[in-house]
């Protein structure tokens, strides 16, 4: 069974749920290592969500 991916955020060793783009995440939360995706666990995923949630909502708006 392959391993589990951990958490990128300094300091966190919780289990990583989601993946997002490094360079949205780098404004927001204080990343290790390197790589143009970053592995967030449930709670980081959910900071990450709450403090790009105005950013996300303008790029939908582009969608249309």
């Amino acid at each position: 069974m392959a391993d589990k991916k951990k958490c990128d955020v300094v300091g966190c060793d919780n289990e990583a749920v989601k993946t997002v783009a490094r360079k949205k995440a780098e404004a927001v939360l204080d990343l290790g290592g390197k790589g143009t995706k970053v592995h967030l666990c449930k709670e980081h995923y959910k900071e990450y969500k709450k403090k790009t949630k105005k950013e996300r909502k303008l790029e939908r708006v582009g969608w249309v």
